[in-house]
């Protein structure tokens, strides 16, 4: 409220326990703030409107996403102090997985067997997510370079249990194993019916892809895949706010698109997966 029309301003000053000289100078500094407080003032508007796009990611992503955008360098430090400021919190979710199951399995865990992975499509890990959209339901399957987090292929259906869902995602992986026959692939996934059909496995042994399959109700054995599956769906709805008012599919290859190639990873070094690739491989 404003006092100082009322009540003399020395009388105010006496009874805050202020000097006048004090009073007035912080008047003059709201007025003529100093470029270093602008450029906070700017920086914390450019995060909340960051934040606003992207509302799951917590400062550091959202840090390197403007990083990516804008060529803004910026500290890690500064950008928690500007998201502190506007008061921004990840809205992410944390999931809980199940203790180790039993360990019978149709294929081996490869996985577990310590490979080492130093180069793309060593180690392919695949599964699936469902989600509804007006009421449709729709499963997505997902199949992602462990070596980089990148999507390399994905396949929608709006069919329930839909078989072919699974079979065209493994088309891009054919083709690129066709191109590079000399390449050992190592396709993981967990024991789902699809998964461990005959006519989905048969497929493999042709294009020299070994199989790997995390245990029975285990679903640790493929947190990475399980992982990215959960973001996806919160971030498909959370941050590109799917709505179904364009083709699901659109939306969902958009996604995909900028997952790959707009979308900052921490455990890549803030890179996107398509800059990590093509900084430490020649182009495929």
């Amino acid at each position: 409220m404003e006092l100082s029309g009322e009540i003399p301003v020395k009388l105010l000053c006496k009874t805050m326990g202020i000097q006048r000289s004090s009073f007035y100078a912080w008047k003059k500094h709201l007025s003529q703030p100093s470029g270093k407080e602008k450029r906070l003032l700017s920086n914390v508007l450019l995060f909340q409107e960051y934040h606003w796009k992207y509302p799951s990611h917590g400062y550091r992503w959202l840090n390197a996403k403007i990083r990516l955008d804008k060529e803004i360098v910026l500290s890690d430090p500064y950008a928690h102090k500007c998201c502190r400021i506007a008061g921004i919190k990840s809205k992410s979710k944390h999931y809980r997985y199940k203790k180790a199951g039993d360990p019978a399995r149709i294929f081996p865990n490869l996985l577990m067997s310590e490979m080492q992975i130093d180069g793309p499509m060593q180690c392919i890990v695949s599964d699936m997510t469902a989600f509804y959209v007006k009421g449709i339901y729709h499963e997505l399957t997902l199949y992602m370079d462990l070596w980089n987090n990148e999507i390399v292929s994905h396949s929608l259906s709006a069919k329930r249990g839909d078989r072919m869902t699974y079979i065209s995602g493994l088309e891009n992986l054919i083709e690129w194993q066709k191109r590079h026959p000399e390449h050992q692939m190592v396709l993981h996934s967990d024991q789902g019916s699809v998964y461990a059909s005959k006519a989905y496995n048969e497929l493999l042994p042709m294009y020299g892809i070994t199989r790997s399959m995390s245990r029975a109700g285990t679903p640790t054995d493929n947190a990475a895949m399980e992982s990215i599956n959960g973001w996806i769906k919160a971030k498909l709805f959370m941050d590109l706010h799917v709505t179904g008012e364009k083709p699901v599919k659109e939306e969902v290859d958009d996604y995909i698109l900028f997952f790959n190639e707009q979308r900052p990873a921490y455990s890549l070094g803030y890179l996107t997966p398509k800059q990590y690739r093509e900084r430490h491989t020649p182009i495929c």
